[in-house]
């Protein structure tokens, strides 16, 4: 059977030079599981790893969609499966790494997102509901059933936001690809209060680096605003504030309060996953000999 190793974990942990530490000691490739990172141009709102940081590490599904484009679960899945048997097929070991739960669940737990079926009278249904009452009920409907799916839909995108409450409505969320390789999860963790701190401090130097700019430069560029890419965090906030829809304070604020509760709901999810592996990053040595000595027994037992 062949085998995967999962590092995962809230934002600002420390998941990224985890992964490349890894990947050094077991001649392994990262698989990126972002949803921001995979979106060309939002670099420093998702503190993207940049090529001269990757340390000659092969990295997958950085910058291989348009701002523009929509980007699912379903199709994160497929190719990132497929990614895996070409990792396999060199020899390597399949690292993926990164903190959107929805694209672990579809890895860890076979979820058939893409699978279900088209129901007529359901989004007819649902079509009537938003001529009624608005796009805004249905959305926060869906944000009552599926905060992390919410959260990726822009409330003026109804054919997103129907086909999401389809898919939870309907989906059977299988539970069989994963029978393909062994796979095992390390939880990288550290004291909330000091993690809390550090995203205070990354969103401090994002701002630094230009993350207002940045966003600006995508928008002059063409993205749209109301797009999958520029409702992530750091983005949509940022929008609002060259809308004029806020102060710049504000801004900032609200991008660490965003992060903060993202993180919050990083760790509930983690902490409902079975067979995981705590790694507590207080001391990033100890941190890191200890991933390596776990992994080292794990591939012995499995190979």
């Amino acid at each position: 059977m062949k085998n995967v190793i999962f590092i995962l974990g809230p934002t600002a942990v420390g998941k990224s030079d985890m992964a490349i530490n890894l990947a050094k000691e077991f001649d392994g490739e990262i698989i990126s599981a972002d949803s921001v990172q995979v979106f060309k141009g939002l670099d420093i709102g998702s503190a993207k790893i940049m090529p001269h940081e990757m340390q000659g590490i092969t990295h997958h599904f950085i910058d291989i969609c348009h701002p523009n484009q929509e980007f699912s679960v379903a199709e994160f899945k497929k190719i990132t499966e497929e990614k895996i048997e070409e990792i396999f097929m060199r020899n390597k070991l399949p690292i993926i790494v990164g903190g959107t739960f929805l694209y672990v669940k579809a890895l860890t737990e076979g979820y058939n997102f893409g699978d279900t079926g088209k129901n007529q009278a359901f989004r007819d249904q649902l079509q009537k509901e938003i001529e009624l009452n608005g796009a805004q009920a249905l959305w926060e409907r869906l944000n009552k059933m599926s905060p992390s799916i919410a959260e990726s839909i822009h409330v003026n995108n109804t054919k997103r936001l129907i086909r999401a409450l389809e898919i939870i409505e309907f989906g059977e969320n299988k539970t069989i690809s994963m029978a393909k390789f062994n796979f095992k999860i390390f939880a990288l963790s550290i004291d909330r209060q000091v993690l809390y701190q550090r995203i205070n401090s990354r969103v401090d130097k994002m701002l630094e680096q230009g993350l207002v700019n940045e966003v600006k430069n995508l928008i002059d560029n063409g993205t749209d605003k109301n797009s999958q890419s520029m409702r992530a965090i750091g983005y949509k906030e940022v929008v609002s504030f060259l809308d004029g829809e806020c102060q710049y304070q504000d801004m900032v604020e609200l991008i660490k309060q965003h992060s903060r509760n993202y993180a919050k709901r990083q760790l509930t999810f983690l902490r409902s996953m079975q067979n995981v592996d705590w790694i507590d990053m207080s001391d990033v040595e100890k941190g890191k000999n200890d991933i390596i000595d776990k992994s080292k027994r794990w591939l012995n037992d499995n190979n």
